[in-house]
């Protein structure tokens, strides 16, 4: 994917027309001006000049051209770097590739994740993104709603915590009324029980990756609001942090309740699947006894030496009401019992 940057500046809360990025380092020094950068996929050189300019801490870009990050606030000495996940459902994914050039693996997740890297310094956003998957167009979109500018960097920094908090929530949320449907299902006798069972293990896995950047969400934005209050930030964003940590809490418990609840349905599966073989064994061994009768009444009249009956029509007709009655008893008992 192409390297693609843009940003925007604000001056006492109006937008001001001409970004680039080389300007960021002068809006530092201006306490009216409030500035946002975004790259989208950028190179490694790109990445170097950002760090040269702003004097940012090199671990900090390390961990933002890393595979893998777990998600974290860090307050480095000349700026904050955050790492947080937003999630993408799979209804409204943008990854256009055809199903079948996708693993197994992306074509059983429910969503995908897609990471992106905060820098905090003065009154300067840059947000870092290693594709384009994410829509940041919602984050932009969620600022002209708040209209919260004039409060400084702490109205930008909400509203794109607020805009990947509530990804969480439809996460969970659609986890949620999976795992209700899935248990609709358990006592439906029609569905094959290794295909139940591998929607609950689908569904764990999903659960199991969407808990690892739900739940250090709270620390990340308890940590945003204590530097807020240390730093003596403008108060009327206190009740929306609140909110947003609020958010971010249930989301958190919601995950919790999630994973006790695929654990009671994995074990309830295995307890149907328990109860379904000891009946059919109880149906096996009841018509085994069944069958046994016949076989064992035939087997004596079938022997060559003089016996009760023995060559007379009286046998046969005493074989057959021995086989017929027992049969039918052994039956009706069975299923007095729940055998069969």
């Amino acid at each position: 994917m192409s390297e693609r940057i843009r940003g925007q500046i604000w001056r006492d809360g109006e937008k001001v027309d001409g970004f680039e990025l080389s300007k960021v380092s002068d809006c530092l020094e201006d306490s009216d001006l409030l500035v946002w950068a975004d790259l989208e996929c950028p190179t490694s050189e790109t990445m170097a000049t950002l760090a040269d300019e702003l004097d940012l801490d090199p671990f900090a870009i390390e961990d933002t051209t890393a595979t893998a990050e777990r998600v974290k606030t860090v307050a480095y000495a000349h700026h904050t770097f955050l790492m947080v996940y937003a999630v993408v459902l799979k209804g409204a994914d943008t990854d256009q590739r055809p199903e079948a050039q996708k693993s197994p693996a992306e074509q059983a997740k429910a969503f995908d994740l897609h990471r992106i890297s905060v820098f905090v310094k003065g009154n300067a956003l840059i947000t870092v993104r290693r594709t384009a998957d994410f829509d940041i167009d919602t984050v932009v979109q969620r600022w002209d709603d708040i209209g919260g500018e004039q409060y400084g960097i702490g109205a930008l920094l909400h509203g794109l915590l607020d805009v990947v908090v509530d990804g969480h929530f439809d996460a969970v949320q659609q986890l949620d009324d999976a795992m209700e449907d899935l248990e609709g299902l358990l006592f439906d006798e029609r569905v094959a029980g290794r295909a139940l069972q591998r929607q609950t293990y689908d569904l764990r896995k999903d659960l199991v990756l969407l808990r690892r950047v739900v739940l250090p969400m709270r620390e990340v934005i308890g940590g945003i609001q204590r530097r807020r209050f240390e730093n003596k930030a403008p108060p009327e964003l206190d009740p929306h942090f609140s909110d947003l940590y609020d958010h971010a809490l249930r989301a958190a418990e919601w995950t919790e309740s999630l994973r006790d609840m695929v654990t009671t349905i994995f074990e309830t599966n295995l307890s149907l699947a328990d109860a379904r073989l000891n009946t059919v064994m109880k149906k096996l061994t009841a018509w085994a006894a069944i069958i046994a009768v016949p076989t064992a009444i035939t087997g004596f009249y079938g022997q060559n030496v003089p016996y009760p009956g023995y060559d007379h029509t009286i046998g046969f007709v005493t074989s057959t009401v021995l086989i017929v009655a027992i049969v039918v008893g052994l039956y009706l008992s069975f299923r007095r019992r729940d055998y069969l």
